[in-house]
């Protein structure tokens, strides 16, 4: 498509969002090999092009093959006192060639990423772009905007940011929030849960045992009891934890007794919940029931919730800036929570709704990015 995008005009946060719908972003591990939508490069080359642009310092890390965080960075006029990071992510979920091609209807622009969150990098550079050009740049608060890759699937970029050291004393995590500040989210574990049984001839049921009824038995267990018990513990932002037995797998043909089952679940946990005590509450759980099972991770990292004070001095500044009197929660991960864990203080906040996001129609609404960006550069604006 032509480009919409004139670097000078930074103001119009609509025609970059537009430019950055068609580009596709696909996380690589929904995709085949190859596949000319997968991965995020063409969209930070293109983000880079922009910042640089702007009179803004442009550096890349790489994080896998062909995968690299754009970081993008705003000095101060002084000496460097404290770093704001702006933390939104480039990849995608999966989309049919339609969706990179926004299109305009109604006050909202549609295409994939739109909401998720290729709204909150849009409003989060331009605001950047333009505070750059501005006469009331920070006196002593470096900003830097960070494209992270790899969300969608193992976040895999926040991951590296955190582990190469990288400090900040706040991030903006880029999400859908309805531009409400986020200060908790939910962790989130996947396990298998695999039982074992004994193969016999499906004529003689009798000399087998049947690894699928013991699993039958165990979902039961984990959809009614478990998730009962989940919902008498609450957190006062994110309400309760959750179960969910996604996934399940066992038997061969309908004349042989199953002699292994496998599920895989979904557990939402609340601050102060770990992997470890999840598996050992289900553990306790099928020990009551007398049932058994081998209980394994389903996912290479952990995946922990979010809990940030809002009494920090620089999350109260945000909050009073949007004039927002109390934090939410929300129930979903996203790569706050591993900031967070490296010692980054970090909240969610962007344009759009969540429940637009990975649908076939999605779409943001064209007045709230542009006052996403607005609400953003005030705050900038109002660091020393």
């Amino acid at each position: 498509m032509p480009s919409l995008w004139h670097p000078a005009d930074v103001k119009h946060t609509e025609k970059l969002l537009a430019e950055l719908i068609a580009l596709s972003s696909v996380n690589p591990a929904f995709l085949p090999p190859r596949h000319p939508h997968a991965g995020e490069k063409s969209v930070a080359e293109f983000l880079a092009s922009v910042a640089a642009s702007a009179g803004l310092e442009v550096e890349f890390q790489k994080v896998l093959p062909g995968r690299l965080n754009l970081i993008s960075r705003l000095q101060p006029r002084n000496k460097i006192r404290r770093t704001i990071l702006l933390a939104p992510h480039l990849d995608t979920v999966v989309a049919d060639s339609t969706q990179f091609i926004p299109q305009r209807k109604n006050g909202r622009l549609y295409g994939r990423g739109a909401c998720d969150t290729k709204g909150s990098v849009a409003a989060m550079l331009a605001a950047l772009c333009e505070l750059a050009g501005a006469k009331s740049r920070p006196l002593e608060t470096e900003i830097i905007f960070i494209g992270l890759v790899d969300e969608e699937h193992a976040q895999a970029g926040s991951r590296a940011l955190a582990a190469s050291g990288f400090k900040a004393d706040l991030a903006i995590v880029g999400e859908p929030t309805k531009l409400q500040v986020v200060t908790a989210h939910k962790g989130c574990h996947w396990l298998q849960l695999e039982t074992h049984g004994r193969a016999a001839h499906g004529a003689t049921p009798h000399l087998g045992q049947n690894a699928v009824h013991t699993m039958a038995r165990i979902v039961d267990a984990l959809e009614t009891d478990y998730a009962a018990l989940l919902k008498r513990r609450k957190h006062k932002l994110l309400g309760a934890g959750t179960v969910n037995v996604g996934t399940i797998c066992g038997g061969i043909q309908p004349n042989i007794v199953p002699d292994a089952c496998l599920v895989e679940i979904d557990r939402r946990t609340l601050p102060g919940e770990t992997e470890n005590s999840v598996r050992q509450e289900i553990a306790a759980l099928l020990r009551a029931k007398k049932l058994s099972a081998t209980i394994s991770s389903a996912k290479p990292a952990s995946a922990p919730p979010l809990e940030t004070d809002p009494k920090l001095p620089l999350v109260h500044s945000f909050l009073r800036s949007l004039k927002q009197g109390r934090p939410l929660g929300v129930d979903y991960f996203c790569d706050a929570a591993v900031l967070s864990a490296a010692g980054i203080p970090s909240v969610v906040f962007g344009p759009g709704d969540i429940a637009q996001a990975h649908t076939a129609d999605e779409w943001i609404s064209l007045a709230e990015l542009e006052r996403g960006k607005n609400l953003l550069l005030n705050f900038l604006k109002s660091l020393s």
